[in-house]
């Protein structure tokens, strides 16, 4: 949504809370201005079909406790047509059958504002509302009857452009040359820390959102090496990540698969005399809804750390003195920033470290050419932070593979809503591709940084344009097909293009039991050689006779894949 589209919502919503009174709103590129004041709004959202118009009221006298001045709902045009007789009407409902159901409001005046809903997931239906037209509804959709006569808005008719987009290379996007240094540990793993306390506190409290790091270190004495030579260190996390050194020796890391607490467990050596345990917190983003979600706790406060020996014998350190320490050394170096506080000694002569947990990596890049949007690609690196030119663009995880199971060629989101229903991309990681906003980028040298946390390759990271490769659109009869290619584009191939039934998604469209023989040539003759095209889909535009059979299956539809 554009920033002129916020300002109208915040406008409205201004103008909501504050009708009992004369006031005057405007704006300029700092600040809305109410009744001369420049003021800082805070907005919060409403989901308005999950409230009932009784419960408005307290809703936002609610929200005005909370400290908010505006609220933002999702104003539905079709739904602001009949906004006085919805408020002010009195309902009926008919069952038409065939899973079909009319709700009529009618105000005092006789004025009316109709629903049809058709709760069947396979198929549509064809009702007659007598004087009042006929009307084709899909299966799974509701229409809006402005004046229960005219159709102006069903949910299955949405008419929007799908683009898939590409990803390309230029010559500017060579092989980056990295340079490499090592996170330096001296200091946790001598156990130093700049906080101690004899208990395991909440990482939130301690870090205060400097960092997403919190290392907890202890020391634990050992007279029988019988017992405790190969012992396993138990740790209870409410996570995100744990690593764990014992006497510097990196004992390795696991993570919570779904942001809940996880218990670590390692084999580890011990010797005789003292061993410093360095346990390092990692989180990878708050929560940040939910029933009090600022409460939930991370790190290893409310858990234990144990060692378990020979026989099962168990040793508690969750009671011990233990330091702290925020953050890494190389964040309070910003070795991420073009002008580090302290000098650091980037190593160039040698070849870089791959699979090295806590390693810092460092290129510089041309920006890629011309105005397209700009993406890296961190394929083959495995969990960390970057940086372009001292700018966060983010943590990482591709090394983290989503499931192989649920994903399908097909998508239905028609009957019963599962969470699983048109799962996509199973089997590779949820992101490898970060934006970078040309904002950030410098018309000559840009510098990437990369601090890997559990140890990845960056030998295929490489910076790309994004632009549009295929749109689709697939149009009811009746509706404006509209397509647009972006960035100077114009539409060099139609891929398919069916009129009848088609059935199937963009990538994957397939011809239905019918189609116009004209399908092709109507779309080609409109589009091919420009940037945007678009015309009204109706059976004449396609030469099908009005009567033709195939009406009787409910109204046409317009299916189109196209090139850019």
């Amino acid at each position: 949504m554009g920033s002129s589209s916020w300002v109208a919502i915040l406008l409205f919503s201004l103008t909501l809370l504050c009708s009992c009174f004369a006031t005057e709103v405007t704006y300029d590129a700092s600040a809305l201005i109410i009744n001369g004041e420049r003021r800082l709004i805070f907005s919060g959202a409403v989901h308005y079909p999950r409230s009932t118009v009784e419960m408005w009221p307290d809703i936002i006298q609610k929200a005005k406790d909370g400290g908010l001045d505006a609220i933002e709902s999702y104003l539905h045009a079709a739904i602001k047509l009949g906004e006085k007789i919805l408020t002010n009407g009195t309902r009926t409902d008919k069952d038409l059958g065939n899973s079909v159901t009319l709700t009529t409001y009618t105000n005092a005046a006789g004025a009316r504002f109709c629903f049809l809903s058709n709760v069947d997931s396979s198929n549509g239906a064809n009702v007659d509302l007598q004087n009042d037209g006929k009307y084709f509804v899909p299966a799974w959709s509701v229409t809006v009857l402005d004046g229960c006569n005219k159709e102006v808005y069903n949910t299955a008719k949405v008419n929007s452009q799908t683009s898939v987009m590409v990803k390309k290379s230029d010559d500017a996007s060579a092989k980056l040359t990295w340079a490499w240094t090592m996170e330096k540990k001296k200091d946790t793993m001598l156990g130093r820390g700049s906080l101690k306390a004899h208990e395991l506190l909440e990482q939130k409290e301690i870090t205060s959102d400097a960092s997403d790091y919190l290392w907890y270190m202890t020391s634990v004495d050992i007279n029988d090496t019988s017992i405790w030579s190969n012992a396993t260190l138990r740790v209870n996390t409410m996570g995100h990540t744990l690593h764990a050194y014992v006497n510097r020796r990196y004992a390795g890391y696991q993570f919570s698969q779904w942001g809940n607490n996880f218990t670590y467990e390692k084999q580890v050596s011990l010797k005789k005399g003292t061993n410093i345990i360095t346990l390092l917190s990692a989180t990878v983003g708050l929560a940040n809804y939910g029933i009090r979600f600022d409460k939930i706790k991370t790190g290893l406060a409310g858990g234990f750390v144990q060692l378990i020996g020979k026989n099962d014998v168990t040793m508690d350190l969750s009671t011990n003195l233990w330091s702290y320490k925020v953050g890494l050394n190389g964040e309070r170096k910003r070795l991420y920033d073009l002008q580090p506080r302290i000098s650091v000694s980037w190593n160039t002569n040698s070849s870089y470290p791959i699979g090295k947990p806590m390693t810092w990596y460092k290129a510089d890049f041309k920006a890629p050419f011309g105005t397209n949007p700009v993406v890296v690609d961190l394929q083959g690196l495995g969990k960390g932070h970057a940086w372009v030119n001292g700018h966060s663009i983010g943590r990482y995880w591709p090394s983290w593979i989503t499931s192989t199971n649920g994903c399908s060629d097909t998508c239905d989101y028609r009957g019963k809503y599962v969470k699983e229903k048109c799962n996509t991309n199973c089997g590779n990681p949820s992101q490898r591709w970060y934006h970078v906003p040309r904002s950030f980028l410098n018309n000559d040298k840009n510098t990437l940084v990369l601090f890997e946390e559990i140890g990845g390759n960056p030998q295929n990271v490489s910076f790309q344009t994004v632009t549009t490769g295929i749109i689709c659109a697939n149009v009811y009869e009746g509706a404006q097909l509209e397509l647009s290619c972006q960035g100077g584009q114009v539409i060099s191939q139609i891929q398919f293009s069916s009129f009848g039934n088609p059935q199937g998604q963009c990538g994957s469209f397939k011809k239905g039991s019918w189609e116009a023989t004209d399908s092709q040539s109507v779309v080609q003759a409109a589009c091919i050689g420009k940037q945007t095209c678009g015309f009204t889909v109706t059976k004449e535009a396609f030469g099908v006779p009005i009567n033709a059979m195939n009406s009787i299956n409910g109204i046409a539809r317009l299916a189109v894949q196209v090139a850019c």
